[in-house]
């Protein structure tokens, strides 16, 4: 009998397909839905670091004239407002559905926020998904500097949880394996490869920066398989694939190439959740054309490690491929 049965986090999924932190996922009615489709698990829309600052500055900002001893009430006030609104999402969630709910903080910081994280976990999530992300801009920065954001981040959550802690990634680093064995290091159980941000593009008839497409493309994840590949392969990290997973295929290949899980958000945008479902029947038609029982029979076999040239994956120019066109 064919099991998609796969551990992620230290949690045991139905299967490896994750529904990525999205307008998918803010709400239980959504959540129940997803499972009902055959999701083997979800990270919630994801509490905002950035947003409630904002929102806490604007609030101030009415009341500008006032006591100051009512800055701290209102700062206090605003956060906490916003995380009680997340912690119901949580609970709502896991009381109506049975899988692994995972929670999703977008951070920049280790700033006073990281106390929020012992909340999320009295509050029932199964683990902790912290996005992190920050430009790499200053003049007088170093990518060291930068990095050290990360392991701050993780380090400073590690101290109120217990639940596991998956760390999502952009690929902006010069050395993205040193930067996810150092996250292993600080206690981190997971990496998804990779986030996809809001890209800016310019409308040459307004002279307007605008907002280029938000979901991804079939083509977006031959990236994410390189780096799947590679850190499956050379670290001790569990990897989650995301970005770029449109079909049955690419969820294949990110497995292949070692992933644990893989989390889709896009496809689901556009096809519907019942791509899910379908999905799940190609790959156990696949396993059964392959005589694979189990997911963990094939995952990881043609990683970096397994295959006998890992040079394929770390190729970057097209010279044989142009070389040998007329």
């Amino acid at each position: 009998m064919i099991s998609l049965e796969t551990q992620y986090l230290g949690l045991t999924l139905s299967n490896p397909i994750i529904v990525s932190s999205s307008g998918l996922t803010n709400s239980a009615e959504k959540v129940v839905k997803l499972e009902k489709e055959g999701a083997g698990a979800v990270v919630l829309k994801s509490l905002f670091e950035e947003q409630i600052m904002a929102e806490a500055s604007q609030t101030l900002s009415n009341t500008e004239g006032q006591y100051p001893e009512a800055i701290d009430y209102v700062q206090t006030y605003v956060r906490s407002q916003s995380l009680s609104q997340y912690l119901e999402l949580i609970r709502d969630c896991k009381a109506k559905t049975n899988i692994p709910i995972i929670a999703s903080i977008n951070c920049f910081s280790a700033g006073e926020w990281t106390s929020f994280a012992k909340n999320i976990e009295e509050a029932g999530a199964d683990a902790i998904e912290l996005n992190v992300f920050t430009l790499n801009t200053g003049l007088h920065k170093s990518s060291e500097d930068y990095e050290q954001t990360y392991y701050q981040i993780v380090r400073e959550v590690k101290k109120v949880v217990s639940i596991p802690i998956a760390v999502k990634l952009s690929f902006y680093f010069s050395n993205l394996i040193h930067v996810i064995d150092r996250l292993k290091a600080e206690g981190a159980s997971s990496v998804v490869l990779f986030n996809r941000f809001y890209q800016p593009d310019i409308d040459i008839n307004t002279l307007k920066v605008t907002a280029a497409e938000v979901f991804s493309v079939p083509s977006d994840q031959f990236q994410t398989l390189r780096w799947t590949s590679i850190a499956s392969g050379l670290t001790k990290m569990e990897v989650s694939s995301s970005t770029g997973v449109h079909d049955y295929d690419a969820v294949l290949k990110m497995l292949l190439a070692g992933a644990q899980t893989v989390q889709m958000c896009s496809a689901i945008y556009q096809q519907g959740r019942e791509v899910i479902s379908q999905i799940l029947t190609c790959i156990e038609e696949w396993m059964e054309q392959k005589d694979f029982a189990s997911i963990e029979e094939f995952r990881g076999l043609m990683n970096y490690r397994a295959i006998n040239d890992p040079s394929l994956y770390e190729r970057n120019q097209f010279m044989k491929y142009y070389s040998s066109r007329e």
